[in-house]
């Protein structure tokens, strides 16, 4: 394939789906990751897309909202690999909730595995996940359908969540700084997270390097907030990715990096000056019952963290 060729394909990518990983780039028009960095430089440079932390995004800094066919073809084993990690953060027995996405969905459907567990999700997708699982209990909300997300938004959805607590959000969204926080492109579907982050007392943002310093239009979630994020190991060559990493970790935030090899245990970032990753800021007081269970949320987590080193 000529490069001319290549760099239209590449924007076309690019303009459906508004963000695109370098390694996905490559995979569709068949070429190396060093041949597409260069074709996106040259586009970039013509004013027609944008690099952003191993990836591509449509010109102007504010990456609009992919719709969910787009969305489900993207960085797919990243998000297994996520979902496969922050399942080991979930606890026979409890109560949680979980936001709209495809990487929540890839999350569900490891957590119908749990027994005893309660998920209160405005996901149809997270629901459906659930469906056949018979010793998990799924609620949920009320609201309006949004149909690009499979999400239900609005006041009904919201009013729902209010007087509801539970252990833990897991989450996801458009983007990710440590500057602004959890962010996405919908002003509905921002405030409806919001909701479901008041309703926990521990906050884990489940997001693939892709997101990482790509900033959008409305906070869901202020870094402060975030307990933990539940990532995958960004490529050796994304030195921006790392160094969002590492100034999520100096404001306390958990981190916990999937293996390559998607497999259940992870890595930790540690925070810099060799001071110790904080634990979690909104852990639950002891002896704290879910108002949907009516058990006591557990406080032990399970799952495999070790030190990252630093590259």
């Amino acid at each position: 394939m000529f490069a001319a060729e290549r760099r239209q394909l590449i924007l076309e990518m690019v303009r459906a789906n508004g963000a695109v990983s370098l390694r996905e780039l490559a995979r569709v028009v068949q070429t190396s990751e060093v041949t597409v960095r260069r074709d996106v430089r040259a586009l970039e440079a013509e004013g027609l897309l944008d690099r952003r932390h191993g990836g591509a995004v449509l010109p102007g800094g504010f990456t609009r909202e992919s719709g969910f066919p787009q969305k489900s073809h993207l960085a797919t084993a990243e998000k297994t690999a996520i979902a496969d990690l922050a399942a080991n953060f979930v606890e026979e027995g409890e109560a949680i909730v979980v936001g709209a996405g495809t990487t929540t969905q890839e999350l569900a459907r490891r957590l119908a595995r749990v027994p005893g567990l309660t998920v209160v999700t405005n996901s149809l997708l997270v629901a459906q996940a659930l469906a056949h699982a018979n010793r998990v209990e799924v609620v949920m909300t009320g609201g309006t359908l949004r149909g690009s997300n499979y999400a239900l938004v609005g006041s009904g959805a919201e009013q729902s969540l209010q007087g509801l607590r539970v252990s833990r959000a897991f989450l996801s969204g458009s983007g990710l700084t440590a500057e602004r926080g959890l962010s996405t492109s919908n002003m509905l579907s921002a405030s409806v997270d919001r909701a479901l982050v008041q309703a926990a007392a521990e906050v884990v943002v489940l997001a693939d390097h892709t997101k990482l310093g790509t900033d959008t239009m409305f906070q869901t979630v202020p870094t402060d907030v975030i307990t933990r994020l539940v990532t995958d190991e960004p490529p050796g060559h994304d030195d921006r990715a790392q160094t969002e990493l590492q100034a999520l970790a100096d404001q306390g935030v958990q981190i916990a990096v999937a293996g390559a090899s998607g497999n259940p245990g992870g890595d930790e970032v540690p925070a810099r000056r060799a001071r110790s990753v904080p634990g979690p800021r909104r852990a639950a007081p002891a002896g704290l019952r879910s108002t949907v269970l009516g058990e006591p949320v557990p406080g032990a987590e399970r799952g495999r963290v070790a030190d990252l080193r630093r590259r």
